[in-house]
């Protein structure tokens, strides 16, 4: 059976009227019995001219007579209670079919919904059962994941319906039950009904929802054709060669597959093609060769008989800008030179008596490097260029002036420096969460050759802590705008810069001072990215694509603009970041690929008054369910054969 029905009604119906005051009218049924018995005690004298038969013949008359008024009386009673009857509308019906309805439906139109089934994909089946099952003057709501139609008819929405897009949105069990509730009345003596359409993906549903209290539950799964579908996963850059990027991409399949072809264009043109060799498997990987300064607006594209939204990647290599850091200090900054190297920073120095405070504000890092004390210029100059977006690294000197660092690290998190304090200390504690280490190893690492310290100034903070020593003190703080050490790092004090820790620490907070576009990125999810500009006043960054056009949320700050995407766009693609119709960088954005497994839910664990495959089968049964049997006309009927019958006996009786 195409539904499963969990509740059945064996209850024999009984006949119900739509106008039941009317049946009072029966009582006029007592006129012709109260008439008929005074005509019975009526007699008529006959004279006879023969009287030997006398007895006889009026024995004979009066028994006839007696009779046929006796079955006109029974005609007649019966052909007005008849008549009586059909105008009190008589009917047949279910408890159900006399309740008030209520019909919201919800139409998954997810990109999983894209599956084949007969040539048409699994949404357009829906749209097409729903159209041709739905009664067309029956008022329902409709709503998928990011549409709502309420009380409406389906004349009014068929066209909308039958075009209606794709969505890179997908709502969960519990929110589809939620959001019907907001869809029904609060009227209790109505009947409500859910239907909701989907495949039911195993990843994207709740197995535990909440129960709808009074409301029946219709689940129609539809399944596609078959279950196979290849995705491009995603994409990135390998280890730089020379003067060449490798760019690697991840292909899956929901099932075993064998070889694929995968294209990879640059804009509009073939730039190379190659295969995706699975192996009989479901991953494979393949690899493109593309030029190191090149700039690539590239896609790369598979053909599949599955889902469609994955069978292509956008991405794009801009012209990478230079990351500007400032180390200000006494100090050698000769490892800071070799982690922040020319091909990705502009480093330079400078020492406190020769600078330049006019260079700080165009900088993205500024590193403080084994200052004894802070002058209030320069606090005041470094609390402005942060306030800008600007990223403040701080290494403090062997011997400090608490009070000028405390008044400008005040500033952030609450910190203060306290009095040093000698003690030898390993760098043991590393925070793997923190953003600066958060992809730097891939598992958490236990024999590590710990750095070594021999003082260190006590930090009190709010700032989340990224390193700490074995006596749970914080070697490094900070996150954000803001970073800073406990402990000078020069080789007499400490061994951290011959440490493998060096590089990371460092470069991720040049990196994160200046937040580049990736490669690409997805949609839905909150993103900022950081446009090294200065604009002028009023002037704002638009993001477009062919005619779509929109201004994201965005702060200037000073020598970059940030840029926050979170609802926008919609669409993937690659887009261009303008000024004033100028093009100064483009971003690519891509839909998550949670869908692209097609694996789904059990429907029959899911609570609901009925489960099945066939949308025409289930309003079918709610049809039968809701149908009423009238009556009238077969009373009207019989009140006619009734006459005849009374005309009958009048004539043929005697």
């Amino acid at each position: 059976m195409l539904l499963q029905f969990t509740t059945f009604d064996y209850s024999i119906q009984a006949m119900q009227f739509k106008y039941p005051e009317l049946l009072w009218a029966l009582f006029l049924l007592l006129i012709p019995i109260i008439v008929h018995l005074f005509q019975l005690r009526r007699f008529k004298k006959t004279p006879f001219t023969n009287v030997k038969f006398l007895k006889k013949v009026v024995s004979e008359s009066r028994r006839s007579n007696i009779l046929k008024k006796w079955l006109l009386l029974l005609t007649r009673l019966l052909l007005l209670a008849a008549f009586i009857i059909a105008f009190a509308r008589p009917f047949f019906a279910n408890k159900s079919a006399l309740s008030q309805k209520e019909t919201v439906v919800y139409l998954d139109d997810s990109f999983s919904m894209q599956l084949n089934k007969d040539g048409v994909t699994l949404m357009e089946e829906a749209v097409q059962q729903l159209i041709q099952s739905i009664p067309k003057d029956e008022r329902f709501s409709l709503f998928t994941n990011e549409k709502t139609l309420k009380n409406i008819v389906l004349q009014d929405v068929q066209n909308d319906l039958l075009s209606m897009p794709h969505s890179n949105k997908q709502l969960k069990l519990n929110e589809i039950y939620l959001k019907a509730k907001t869809l029904f009345s609060s009227n209790k003596a109505t009947e409500k009904n859910l239907v909701a359409i989907s495949d039911f993906q195993q990843t994207l549903m709740d197995r535990e929802s909440d129960s709808l209290q009074g409301i029946r539950t219709h689940i129609i799964q539809l399944p596609g054709d078959n279950r196979k579908n290849v995705a491009i996963d995603s994409a990135f850059l390998g280890a730089e060669q020379t003067e060449k990027n490798n760019l690697t991409v991840l292909l899956s399949s929901s099932e075993n597959t064998d070889d694929i072809p995968v294209s990879l264009f640059n804009g509009n043109q073939l730039t190379a093609k190659t295969s995706a060799n699975f192996n009989g498997g479901t991953a494979a990987e393949v690899n493109f060769t593309l030029s190191e300064n090149e700039v690539f607006k590239g896609k790369i594209e598979i053909t599949d008989t599955g889902l469609a939204y994955d069978n292509h990647l956008y991405f794009n290599i801009d012209k990478k800008e230079k990351i500007k850091v400032l180390a200000i200090g006494p100090l050698d900054n000769t490892f800071l030179k070799r982690i922040y190297s020319e091909d990705e920073f502009i480093f330079s120095s400078s020492t406190l008596k020769n600078l330049n405070y006019g260079n700080i504000s165009s900088q993205n890092l500024v590193v403080l490097n084994g200052l004894q004390k802070i002058p209030s210029t320069l606090s005041t100059s470094l609390k402005v260029f942060t306030k800008k977006g600007g990223y403040l690294a701080i290494i403090p000197a062997e011997e400090i002036d608490l009070d000028s660092y405390n008044l400008l690290i005040s500033n952030y998190s609450s910190t203060s420096y306290q009095q040093s304090i000698a003690s030898e200390q390993n760098i043991t504690d590393i925070s793997f969460s923190h953003p600066l280490y958060r992809n730097v190893f891939e598992k958490s690492i236990t024999n590590f050759q710990y750095p070594k310290i021999s003082y260190y100034f006590p930090i009190k903070s709010t700032a989340p802590v990224a390193l700490s020593f074995q006596n749970k003190s914080p070697f490094l703080i900070g996150s954000t705008i803001f970073f800073l050490f406990s402990t000078s790092l020069l080789p007499e004090k400490s061994n951290f810069i011959n440490s493998p820790l060096i590089v990371p620490t460092f470069y991720n907070i040049g990196v994160a001072s200046l937040k580049q576009p990736e490669l690409y990125n997805h949609l839905n999810q909150s993103l900022t990215v950081d446009i090294p500009v200065t604009l002028a006043k009023d002037r704002i960054l638009k993001v477009t694509k062919d005619d779509y056009e929109f201004i994201p949320r965005q702060q200037s700050l000073g020598s970059k603009v940030s840029l926050f995407f979170n609802e926008n766009p919609d669409e993937d693609g690659i887009y261009n970041i303008t000024e004033e119709g100028e093009s100064i960088g483009s971003m690519s954005f891509n839909y998550d690929r949670k869908e692209s497994q097609l694996d789904y839910l059990d429907i029959e664990q899911l609570p609901a008054t009925t489960q099945g495959s066939s949308i025409a089968a289930l309003f079918e049964k709610m049809e039968k369910d809701n149908t009423v049997t009238e009556l009238w006309k077969w009373f009207v009927i019989l009140a006619l054969l009734l006459l005849i019958v009374e005309i009958l006996i009048q004539k043929f009786f005697k």
